[in-house]
């Protein structure tokens, strides 16, 4: 348990939600002592209702959970920082975020951690557990044949072949990552060392 300084305003602190994958920020809410204890207990976001004055879990009537994975504060110790995986929209008006439709341009981590669960499911239906199970060396001949297509439809005019194509190397690129144990974050973290290098 976090030390949480709730006197600041009287009993409530704000809570920012999260998403864990994409980190766009979800919804703001408030807690009480015992909403934060019982959200980090129960492992599902738990706020208090300033309207209706009582304890209410995210999803206790829509069914969208808000799953915690990681809870932290701000250097003041009287604002709650969540990072939570959403089980659907987190907004009553159906979308996404409270601040407007789903941040796309994190999409390519939810999707790593789509792929990444297909693989371990294990499914026969799934494309995905089915390339996997026929290991790197077919999986790297798909990113290769991938990449040439690619090429090709960059040299003709017509850019929605070449964004399909773009996006089938992404996906298959990202299945051969999880081949070698490696994260998009992995990537990034190349990425901005030679940034740092190159300023």
């Amino acid at each position: 348990m976090l030390n949480i300084d709730f006197n600041k305003g009287n009993g409530l602190v704000p809570a920012v939600i999260q998403d864990n994958t994409t980190l766009q920020v979800l919804m703001v809410g408030y807690m009480n002592e015992e909403a934060y204890r019982r959200t980090s207990e129960e492992g599902l976001v738990t706020f208090f209702s300033r309207s209706k004055q009582r304890l209410w879990t995210k999803g206790e009537t829509s069914g969208n959970y808000l799953r915690v994975k990681e809870i932290s504060t701000d250097c003041d110790c009287d604002t709650i920082l969540i990072k939570a995986d959403p089980e659907g929209p987190v907004c009553h008006k159906g979308t996404w975020s409270c601040f407007g439709e789903a941040d796309t341009k994190g999409f390519l981590f939810t999707l790593e951690e789509i792929i990444k669960r297909r693989i371990e499911e294990g499914s026969a239906g799934s494309y995905t557990s089915k390339l996997y199970k026929k290991g790197v060396n077919k999986i790297a001949q798909k990113v290769g044949e991938e990449a040439v297509e690619l090429i090709i439809e960059a040299k003709d005019d017509n850019i929605d072949l070449f964004k399909n194509e773009a996006a089938d190397l992404l996906y298959h690129l990202l299945v051969l990552f999880r081949t070698r144990d490696v994260n998009l974050s992995d990537i990034e973290e190349v990425l901005v060392s030679r940034h740092k290098m190159q300023s």
